[in-house]
């Protein structure tokens, strides 16, 4: 089973400064409790057992909420000492797994999705490198659309074409030792300079979700998901 899960929640949240005053987006306030309580329950009860939380901005807030365990769930930390992207977190991140595959989520979207539908695609041969979520909208231009044939990624459009679309959903199954194979700078943006970049040489899967999907990256998201993401939580089987 994919048990264990790294969650990128070292962003600053330029755009909710508002908000979140001097704490890093993760830490964004839900319903009197941060986002990432949120997203570390949902995890547990998609039977997740150890996570490690990349982090950076402001770290020492996270750490000192969430300790090492929450919700049943055992914490590990993977400290950024300077901003990395959040390529560079993954890299420093994934020599904490100890499986061969690990959930991959970012810390301001919550997706709700049955993980463990990830483990059918460990139990097919070859397994895969990278796949990704992915969640059809009626407007993809905030995102910039993903293109998809056979199951295979083929391609990214670019933000602000406006018309239904798949989406990238920030939730990824990794292979730990994926930049074993692809050598990386030190700092990089996982998404654009590695997943958009790299898109005919990894040939990610693709898996569709028809599940509620939020970016809480915008204030008027972040309001939204006040109700939205406790009633998610609260009746995940």
């Amino acid at each position: 089973m994919v048990t264990e899960a790294i969650v990128l929640a070292g962003g600053l949240g330029t755009r909710l400064r508002g908000a979140l005053r001097d704490l890093p987006k993760a830490m964004a306030p839900i319903a009197g409790r941060p986002f990432l309580a949120h997203l570390l329950q949902f995890l547990k009860a998609n039977d997740v057992h150890r996570v490690v939380l990349a982090v950076g901005y402001r770290h020492e807030a996270i750490i000192g909420f969430f300790g090492s365990r929450y919700a049943g769930l055992e914490l590990v930390y993977s400290v950024e000492t300077e901003p990395l992207g959040t390529g560079g977190a993954l890299v420093r991140a994934l020599p904490f797994i100890t499986a061969t595959h690990a959930l991959v989520l970012n810390g301001d979207t919550f997706f709700r999705i049955d993980y463990r539908k990830f483990q059918a695609l460990l139990d097919r041969s070859p397994r895969p490198l990278l796949t990704v979520a992915l969640r059809k909208v009626p407007d993809a231009s905030r995102y910039g659309a993903v293109g998809v044939t056979n199951g295979i990624i083929q391609g990214f459009s670019a933000r602000g074409s406006v018309g239904p679309g798949l989406i990238n959903g920030g939730s990824y199954l990794v292979a730990r030792d994926i930049f074993e194979r692809y050598p990386v700078p030190p700092k990089f943006s996982w998404e654009v300079d590695f997943l958009q970049a790299r898109v005919n040489e990894l040939q990610p899967l693709a898996i569709e979700f028809d599940a509620p999907f939020i970016d809480i990256g915008i204030p008027e998201a972040l309001a939204e998901a006040q109700t939205l993401i406790p009633e998610w939580v609260s009746t995940a089987v």
